[in-house]
């Protein structure tokens, strides 16, 4: 393998999902010695009299961490789920995501004369982010 000798990471693979206000980036980036390690990155857009910032906060996932951190995550959520909030379907939230996005995509291919002419146009996201645009599976495996 070739030698990574810039003093920039070399970003391998990139998933980002967005949740609300806060946008997460999983980030596969190459060491100089070509090693990997994960990035998380939680980064949410503040309003500020100048305009806007983003908060970053990251965390630095080690290859000797992967399954440690993957366990100690799943077992997490799979507390909160079945002991916290057994009652909740958590596949609902992503049913009504995909909802909207379908209804999102037949408005766009709908023709301009048959659309009801009482509805106020929407602020539209450009395709690329609406395909990005995604849940996080709650149980993470590591292959």
């Amino acid at each position: 393998m070739e030698e990574n000798n810039g003093n920039e990471r070399q970003e391998i693979f990139s998933e980002r999902v967005r949740a609300g206000k806060r946008t997460y980036f999983f980030d596969v980036k190459a060491t100089r010695s070509n090693d990997y390690y994960l990035t998380i990155t939680e980064s949410k857009r503040l309003y500020k009299e100048a305009g806007f910032t983003y908060e970053k906060h990251k965390i630095f996932l080690y290859k000797e961490d992967f399954n440690k951190f993957v366990k100690a995550l799943n077992n997490t959520v799979n507390h909160v789920k079945n002991e916290l909030l057994p009652d909740v379907d958590f596949d609902q939230f992503d049913r009504e995501r995909e909802e909207r996005a379908a209804a999102k995509e037949k408005a766009r291919e709908m023709p301009q004369d048959e659309k009801p002419q009482d509805e106020k146009p929407q602020d539209e996201k450009p395709q690329d982010e609406e395909k990005i645009e995604s849940g996080i599976d709650t149980e993470l495996r590591w292959e």
